[in-house]
């Protein structure tokens, strides 16, 4: 009998620095793509959220029945989520009046609850695993709650906090440069800096976001929803197209005989 170890491709790209550059980029548009449907379009929240919803459900789908990993099918997907959970948390923090507080909490238990789902029925919450449907669906489940946990989170700093939108931005980019300097000199849990990282991300993203589509009196940079967001779709397809991600591989073990 002998062993070998050989790579299997999933169906995410490997998290390297290109991966959260884009995904900040992702974020930050989920935030001016939202404002747009919901205030701009005059929608309200909850239209917005069916919305966003239904288009993100085809994107999962179409995701899973893929057979590997695809850049622009996934970013789409990213972007869905993202705008789907910013809608959702906006909803929630302000239609149905809990606050920045409640929602954020409220958010937080789901996040925390699809995490455990997830590890207790296939043992990890790794996204090196995902090669499956069901890894897949509790990834994509996962990181749309923690969308809207972090859009919670980032209004609750900017708002209530009263460190403008500048200011929250800079709060959780230096939250995120700590998680990258544990990641880099401390050996502590790389699933548990991902998702750290993850649900931090979207606040970072939703401070940009406002700083670039709020009007001046409000201390934003006035670009409009529409503009901003039009601005970054051109960003990010032109990042995808010129700076791939591959796949990322987890290590398998074979025996032959």
């Amino acid at each position: 009998m002998s062993r070998r170890h050989r790579g299997v491709r999933t169906k995410v790209p490997a998290v390297t620095a290109a991966f959260w550059v884009i995904m900040i980029l992702a974020t930050t548009l989920g935030e001016t793509a939202s404002d747009a449907v919901s205030l701009s379009m005059k929608l309200g929240y909850l239209a917005a959220t069916g919305m966003f919803a239904a288009i993100l459900v085809l994107l999962v789908w179409r995701q899973t029945a893929s057979r590997r990993y695809r850049p622009f099918l996934y970013w789409a997907t990213i972007i869905a989520s993202t705008t789907a959970g910013t809608t959702m948390a906006d909803f929630a923090t302000r239609s149905l009046v809990i606050g920045y507080a409640g929602g954020s909490l409220i958010m937080l238990g789901c996040v925390a609850g699809a995490l455990l789902s997830w590890h207790r029925t296939l043992g990890s919450v790794s996204v090196a695993t995902i090669r499956e449907p069901r890894a897949e669906l509790f990834y994509w489940l996962t990181i749309t709650l923690s969308q809207a946990l972090g859009t919670a989170l980032g209004d609750w700093t900017a708002d209530t906090g009263r460190l403008g939108y500048g200011g929250a931005a800079i709060v959780f980019g230096a939250m995120l440069a700590v998680i990258a300097a544990f990641y880099l000199w401390r050996s502590i849990d790389r699933v548990l800096l991902f998702w750290s990282a993850f649900i931090l991300i979207r606040p970072l993203g939703a401070a940009v976001g406002d700083l670039l589509d709020q009007p001046l009196d409000h201390g934003g940079l006035a670009f409009g929803p529409s503009s901003a967001s039009g601005l970054l779709v051109g960003v990010i397809v032109l990042l995808v197209a010129l700076w791939p991600l591959y796949p990322s591989r987890t290590r398998t073990t074979v025996t032959a005989s």
